[in-house]
């Protein structure tokens, strides 16, 4: 699954890097450079890489917050249309690759994959040292 969240349709205008950075940034909330690396589970200095290319494209942008060391991180107008087109082509993507289950039936799809993230999840938790 991580190898198709990441293809790039070929009108893509983001990357994938910038494509995700601004996923994480699309619920509104700015970040720092480590809340971006936690998020994305990458190391700091891939993020940093990543951000600057971005911030070069015109999609991301830095500013500082009164009394606080971290520089934040925020979509720019540019950058937020660009996530808007892009997500919107990937979900029309999604659709018509569901619509090409046939003869299988996306909602069963959809559960069977959901299970088995939970059990996966399970699993995870059972081999955790108490």
């Amino acid at each position: 699954m991580r190898r198709r969240r990441n293809e790039l349709a070929p009108d893509a205008i983001l990357d994938a890097s910038a494509f995700q950075i601004l996923w994480l940034l699309s619920d509104g909330r700015a970040r720092t450079m480590r809340e971006l690396s936690e998020g994305l589970e990458l190391e700091q200095s891939t993020v940093n890489r990543q951000v600057n290319a971005a911030m070069r494209h015109g999609y991301l942008e830095r500013f500082q917050v009164p009394g606080q060391v971290s520089w934040m991180h925020r979509p720019t107008p540019e950058g937020e249309e660009a996530f808007k087109l892009d997500g919107g082509r990937r979900a029309e993507r999604l659709n018509r690759v569901f619509a090409d289950l046939a003869p299988g039936d996306p909602a069963v799809f959809l559960a069977q994959l959901r299970a088995y993230n939970d059990a996966h999840d399970r699993q995870l938790s059972h081999n955790q040292p108490e």
